[in-house]
This record gives C-alpha cells, structure tokens and sequence, in this order.
C-alpha cells in the first residue's frame, strides 16, 4: 500500500483485519491521508490490535490511535466474554446472528470516529462493513450505515454550522470476499499482515473453523489464491 499522497484526511477504521485492511487501502488509492483508529475493547486477544499496527505502519498513514474501550463490562458475546466461539457453522444455511456478534460495537466505534473525525478535520469516515459476508450482523447492513450517516451530520458541529458533510463511507459494503481479495491484491495489500480468526492459539495462529475462518478461507479459494496467514491445522479446506 502506497504512503499518502495528498493532505484531505480520513478517518479510516482499522482492526487489523481482512476487511478493515482492504478498506485502507481502498482510502489511500481515493487520495485520502488516512488517520487510522483501532480500538482494544476487550476481545480475547491482543493479536489483531498488533497486526493493525503493523498495517498501519506498513501503509504509512498519517495518524494511528488505539483506543481502550473495554466492552467486557457488559459482555454479551463470545469475544468479549466467557462464552465458546462457535465451530464450523453452516454459514449458508445459518440466518441468525450468532453469539460472535459484539453488542452495539459498530455504533461505539463509529462515534468514536466521528469525534476523531472533527478534530483531524475529516469529512470522511472509513468502515470495512460488509453484508455479503457479514454472519449476519445487524451493523454490517446498509441501513446501519446511512442511518448513523443522517446521526453524525446532525451530532457535529461542523456538519450543523454548514461546513462540512460527513460521509461514511463503506466501499466493501456489496461485495464477496472474494471480490475484496481481489481488490486489495489490485491495490498490493499484504495478507499476510492481517488476522481475522476469533479464537487464534497464543501464537497467533488461526483457528481455520470459525465463522471469520471459514468467510476467509473461502475467499481466497474462490479467488484461486493461498492465505498467506498461519493456521493452526495445516490442510484446511474451505467450507
């Protein structure tokens, strides 16, 4: 991924993920000077907070935050609680939203955005969301997205005053993941950087059965390509 090229900052959430990194990319390549936001809300490991530094550092953007949140005062989820991740679900079949899902996470990073956005002086608020391949997250869909658009420009003080009007801004929205493979390999992302497993070992290594090793896995085979991570058992073939 190419450093910067231009001063109209962005403010682009960064995870450390498939997604998240692609979306970066995606920012750079609109000539967008990336402030990236990455948040340790208390997800079971550390792994994906220091992959979103390297890719940050990789990239070469502006301005990286990492910012605490613990979500685990609530809990609610299989990340952010003592609750089994789930294994080597039916994801076609399977409409519900499973317990992987963080409550609200979405809306909370998003506002922090939002206020990272006022004082970087962004219009332009990145989020890698996808609903193709989303498990099923509710704020993954493309009504989350234009409605919390609506909120910011009438939550700041730039957008009410008539300055500026913030966009957020979800350019994987409609995609497979094979199609955001292919599109961060046109933009030389580095797969190897990035983690997407919910429950890697202590190592780092991916898991291979859970939902976000299962949507990753299948990417890359659809997109006739390896993923380039460590997992845990070699020989994964995707579901």
């Amino acid at each position: 991924m190419p450093p910067h090229s231009t001063s109209v900052p962005a403010v682009v959430l960064l995870s450390g993920g498939l997604d998240s990194t692609t979306t970066l990319a995606v920012a750079q390549r609109d000539g967008f000077a990336v402030h990236a936001l990455t948040f340790r809300y208390g997800q079971r490991h550390a792994h994906e907070v220091e992959a979103a530094r390297r890719i940050a550092a990789a990239a070469g953007v502006v301005r990286h935050e990492v910012v605490e949140v613990d979500l685990r005062a609530f809990g609610g989820s299989a990340l952010t609680a003592d609750v089994p991740v789930p294994k080597d679900r039916n994801l076609i079949a399977s409409d519900d939203i499973p317990v992987t899902y963080v409550p609200a996470r979405n809306t909370i990073f998003l506002s922090f955005a939002l206020a990272y956005a006022e004082v970087s002086g962004a219009a332009d608020i990145f989020i890698g969301v996808n609903h193709q391949d989303s498990s099923g997250y509710p704020d993954c869909r493309p009504a989350f997205i234009a409605a919390f658009e609506q909120l910011a420009n009438l939550a700041t003080r730039e957008a009410v005053e008539g300055r500026v009007a913030i966009r957020i801004r979800a350019p994987l929205l409609d995609l497979t993941k094979r199609e955001i493979i292919a599109l961060g390999r046109s933009l030389g992302v580095d797969y190897a950087l990035t983690t997407s497993c919910y429950d890697p070992d202590r190592h780092g290594a991916a898991c291979g059965h859970c939902d976000a090793c299962q949507l990753r896995l299948r990417g890359f085979a659809e997109a006739g390509l390896t993923d380039p991570v460590a997992y845990q058992h070699a020989g994964l073939t995707p579901p």
